[in-house]
């Protein structure tokens, strides 16, 4: 497993987790009405690394498995939002894991910041599990935050700083 910039050829793989219910309810936008122009529009802006980063999330033979990104990077406060969206074939695999030791590494030994953070739907229990379970601190939850079609609901904030990054070794 590795990241690599996004690629026109990670269409397919990118819609398919799109246009997966189960998948894409578990995000504050709504992927469904995604075309592959709109996306091929999302892939031609992501090549520009000046205040995001979203790497595609590939397998040995260069099979888009997911996207990871830092988002908002802030050079001057040294932080920056995670963001992962994994095709459901890889869903349950170390894949998550491993592609997240990528991008926190380039988030605190490349880009030299000090924190990053996410906000994820609280109801996704499977992804506050994770965040938990790979140091993310949980700093609170913002009630009824986010209107996701016609009900709100709340957003649970995590970090991690670099220190604490670096003590998981």
């Amino acid at each position: 497993m590795k990241l690599r910039k996004l690629n026109v050829k990670d269409i397919p793989g990118m819609m398919e987790w799109m246009q997966d219910v189960d998948i894409s309810r578990q995000f504050r936008a709504d992927f469904s009405h995604y075309t592959e122009d709109k996306i091929k529009h999302f892939i031609d802006q992501a090549q520009d690394f000046t205040s995001h980063r979203h790497y595609a999330i590939v397998d040995e033979n260069d099979e888009y498995l997911g996207t990871i990104s830092l988002k908002e990077i802030d050079t001057i406060n040294m932080k920056a939002e995670y963001a992962i969206v994994l095709r459901r074939k890889v869903i349950g695999t170390s894949i998550a894991s491993d592609a997240t030791h990528q991008i926190l590494n380039i988030a605190f030994n490349e880009l030299m910041l000090n924190k990053v953070y996410l906000n994820v739907l609280a109801m996704n229990k499977r992804a506050n599990r994770f965040y938990q379970k790979f140091g993310f601190v949980y700093e609170g939850t913002f009630r009824q935050d986010i209107k996701i079609e016609n009900e709100l609901y709340d957003l649970n904030w995590y970090s991690i700083l670099k220190e604490s990054y670096e003590s998981m070794d």
